[in-house]
């Protein structure tokens, strides 16, 4: 690999033992991967932040950045952590777990790293076709391969912030457009229609694909939103990092399906098998969430509408999970919201929060890879449905209470 001279200067220490380091495991990546040579970025998302997690072990690692001056150079942005700092005292956790998380979120801002919490760093940034970056949540690099264009391995949270650090990435994988090209042809007989459909198309294909590139066909409209499901799904399952759709996606217009070595067709049977497969027990849920990933502003505003008129029961918790950049915007419909007896949480994501500290056993969720997480991940059951689902389960109408 090719380093120019200010590159080999970082290398051999001449910027300080932070620069070094961070340039010493992009450059490590880039030989293990034949990357020809560095390339800028113009942003970062590092993964890793959610105490629960990570433990103690980063925390050292990331004081000795910050004493040796590291800085990330480029726009850099950090994923949920393990519980709503707003609304921590009613988590029932340790002062130790809350001080140490806090610890974890400072040390990052004392890197120049936003602490937007939040899983959905394309809605803080405008990124345009063609852009490289460093993103290091599953899901976000889904979107921004497959949705927007710009372009992203799926890196570890080191290795993201490694890249933040020097502002560049090497240049492997879906930086290099031969390398963005699809290997698994996915014909969908019955075209999803609703965010959990889309969810469960991706969980399904995930599996099958592993790391392949699926190109789907049959989908004539998606909406982001949904496209943003799937994409969850397809990490969540796989190591899938980008996905093309016919006529939808951007970059679908390069590519030439004779190129894929593997056809698949999926039926709705299969779709509806996918349902069963995420759900681990029919049991009544203690909660019922919906925002992973983040809801934007369009679903903070439908799950606004459906609640108007509603009043979430007294036997269920119902949470809806975003940013709290998106909850500062939609002040109005948080409210409806919360009027109508749901919490609306951020900073956190349920993959990576204290679920077993509140009590909760079951969950239903709309969000597919919620649904296959957090059985491994939090030791609750999952009941995967519909968002619609999931409203008509958590609620009465006003009339009938």
């Amino acid at each position: 690999m090719e380093l120019t001279l200010a590159e080999e200067r970082i290398l051999d220490g001449e910027e300080g033992y932070a620069h070094q380091l961070a340039m010493k495991i992009v450059v490590k990546l880039g030989e293990i991967f034949a990357a020809d040579r560095l390339i800028p970025i113009t942003s970062a998302h590092i993964s890793g932040a959610s105490y629960k997690t990570i433990g103690d072990a980063p925390i050292e690692f990331l004081e000795d950045l910050v004493k040796n001056g590291a800085r990330a150079s480029v726009k850099a942005t950090l994923n949920p952590v393990g519980f709503d700092l707003h609304d921590y005292k009613n988590w029932s956790l340790s002062q130790t777990i809350i001080e140490k998380q806090k610890l974890i979120i400072r040390l990052y801002e004392a890197l120049n790293i936003q602490p937007i919490l939040s899983c959905t760093p394309y809605y803080f940034e405008e990124l345009s076709l063609g852009d490289h970056v460093a993103f290091s949540e599953s899901s976000a690099c889904v979107y921004t391969n497959s949705v927007i264009g710009a372009r992203t391995n799926r890196e570890g949270g080191p290795s993201a912030l490694a890249s933040a650090i020097i502002g560049k990435t090497a240049n492997y994988g879906l930086h290099i457009t031969e390398l963005r090209q699809p290997k698994l042809l996915v014909e969908v007989e019955t075209p999803p229609k609703e965010y959990a459909e889309f969810g469960m198309l991706g969980t399904y294909v995930g599996r099958l694909a592993r790391d392949h590139i699926p190109i789907f066909q049959g989908i004539r409209t998606a909406t982001n939103n949904q496209l943003k499901y799937l994409g969850a799904g397809l990490a969540s399952t796989g190591m899938v990092a980008m996905f093309h759709m016919r006529g939808i996606t951007p970059e679908v217009q390069k590519i030439d399906i004779k190129e894929c070595c593997e056809k698949i067709t999926i039926t709705q049977d299969e779709l509806n098998n996918e349902l069963h497969k995420l759900s681990t027990t029919d049991s009544i849920p203690d909660l019922i969430f919906i925002g992973c990933p983040h809801c934007s502003l369009q679903e903070i505003q439908e799950i606004a509408a459906y609640l108007r008129h509603k009043k979430v029961r007294a036997d269920l918790k119902l949470w809806i999970c975003t940013s709290q950049a998106i909850k500062e915007v939609a002040q109005e419909e948080i409210e409806m919201i919360e009027n109508a007896g749901a919490k609306v949480i951020c900073d956190t994501c349920i993959v990576v929060a204290y679920l077993e500290q509140l009590g909760i056993k079951t969950m239903m969720t709309s969000s597919a890879k919620a649904a296959n997480y957090t059985p491994h991940f939090c030791d609750i059951d999952s009941v995967m449905n519909t968002v619609q689902g999931c409203l008509d389960t958590a609620t009465t109408k006003l009339k009938d209470i």
